[in-house]
């Protein structure tokens, strides 16, 4: 959306207006716009709702400390926020930003002359990111995460004296609200190129203030099926990732369609699966650091890294406040994002192998699948042979066909609930009882049965497996 478009539906708010911030620079660039800021000298409140009675628009109240509005719906073709100046005039306000590309400003009403007193456009034409001031970091080190992430977004260069005055900044990352740390870092998550975003992160001292224990992967080596230390590796992974959900179909053909269409499922906190996908590849090897170690014949080793680096990503996104349901998935895929490898050494494996562990990996059976492809995509040492990887791969797209198979069926529930079987073979409930309604879902696994089939397998199992009560 061009400037000239951006304003006319916000002329109602008069001359003392003005679109500010990152709306206004993607419009210089010709990028779309999803939202406008607009800083205003006056009532911000009846600024807000006499835009919302122009356009038939809802309104709320974003902060009470600064007078924020947010509008949304009817007419106005974005998202617009509405702020009182900061600083008691226009360029006061502007001074107060961190970069210059998001400190520039035109009118809403009137000659639309861009006021751009940090040399903003200058900036944008050179591609390039550049602090308004000195404190630019030190005044909201969540800014960091924000210059991190343009650079990727938007491809441009990080100006070196703003790195340095970004990296300076990093130890009070965590001063800040951990809400507003987790909202930057969501926004990372979801760029098609996320781990480019997070290596800029790691450039500016970020990444390590954020999550201490990839800092302490740096340099970190690994066995001889690695070809990077663990923080190389761990990026790579997110590179992976990030191009699967992409584009699912490289690796698993036909059925990448259908893979799409889970990952751009909804979780929670306005993320996709796919997006929720990137920061579990993030965090997978988080507790390699704390569980390295060496065998009497040098090979390194990281036991139990899996398990610790669950605990690990549950405090994090704990710290972080996500939601429930987006922690879960991290916190499973961390868990269990070796077991899919450990299978591969079992091949072929039965549909009943292949349930059980799908039935293991919870709510997130594809994020796990396609962050264990990721994991052994990044794993190239000189231990690591082009065969491993194949049927990895096989193994990785067989898994995951069954799932889809099963998705579409729907639940399986035994067509003889326990308490009947309890009654029919007069036993107390127990242990038994889960290892007989297993073999019932695995007669289940190749298509619905009877109930005369599903007792026959009952019978069967008990027949072979005697009540120890009634045994002398």
């Amino acid at each position: 959306m061009s400037v000239e478009g951006l304003r006319a539906p916000l002329a109602v708010l008069g001359d003392d207006a003005w679109i500010v911030g990152g709306g206004l620079r993607d419009a210089l660039l010709g990028r779309p716009v999803a939202d406008v800021d607009i800083a205003i000298a006056g009532d911000s409140a009846a600024a807000a709702e006499r835009l919302a009675r122009v356009h038939r628009a809802s309104r709320f109240p974003l902060s009470s400390t600064f007078g924020a509005w947010r509008l949304s719906g009817g007419t106005l073709p974005v998202q617009v926020d509405i702020t009182p100046t900061q600083g008691g005039s226009l360029a006061a306000d502007l001074a107060l930003r961190d970069l210059t590309v998001n400190a520039m400003a035109v009118p809403v009403a009137g000659a639309p002359e861009l006021f751009d007193p940090h040399d903003g456009r200058t900036d944008l034409a050179a591609r390039r990111l550049r602090a308004v001031g000195p404190r630019a970091f030190a005044a909201d080190p969540v800014r960091i995460l924000r210059l991190a992430r343009l650079a990727e977004q938007l491809g441009f260069t990080i100006d070196p004296p703003s790195a340095a005055l970004a990296a300076a900044a990093t130890p009070a990352l965590w001063s800040k609200a951990p809400e507003r740390l987790r909202d930057e870092l969501y926004r990372m998550m979801s760029l098609p190129r996320a781990w480019g975003a997070f290596a800029a992160l790691d450039g500016l001292g970020g990444l390590g203030a954020l999550v201490p224990e990839l800092d302490q992967a740096r340099g970190l080596d690994q066995s001889d099926y690695h070809h990077k230390d663990v923080l190389g590796h761990t990026l790579e992974v997110v590179e992976h990732s990030c191009a699967l959900r992409e584009d699912p179909g490289t690796v698993f053909r036909s059925d990448g369609p259908a893979i799409t269409q889970i990952l751009d499922e909804p979780v929670a906190d306005g993320l996709t699966r796919g997006q929720v996908l990137a920061l579990s590849a993030l965090l997978h090897d988080m507790a390699k650091p704390a569980t390295r170690g060496e065998l009497p014949n040098g090979r390194v080793t990281f036991f139990h890294h899996d398990r610790l680096g669950a605990e690990m990503a549950d405090t994090l996104t704990l710290r972080l406040r996500t939601a429930t349901r987006v922690r879960d998935i991290v916190v499973m895929c961390v868990a269990e994002h070796l077991q899919l490898g450990f299978l591969v050494h079992g091949q072929p494996l039965s549909l009943r192998r292949i349930d059980a562990y799908l039935r293991r990996t919870g709510a997130a059976p594809v994020e796990m699948i396609l962050l264990s492809v990721a994991d052994r995509l990044a794993t190239r040492g000189r231990r690591s042979h082009e065969i491993q990887i194949t049927r990895h791969l096989d193994l990785a797209r067989q898994v995951m066909h069954a799932h889809l198979g099963l998705r579409a069926r729907g639940p399986i529930a035994s067509p003889i609930p326990g308490d009947v079987l309890a009654a029919r073979f007069g036993r107390a409930p127990g242990p038994w009882l889960g290892e007989v309604l297993a073999e019932i879902r695995a007669a289940q696994l190749g298509g619905p049965i009877t109930q005369a089939r599903a007792m026959r397998v009952a019978d069967q199992w008990v027949r072979a497996h005697p009540d120890p009560a009634t045994v002398r």
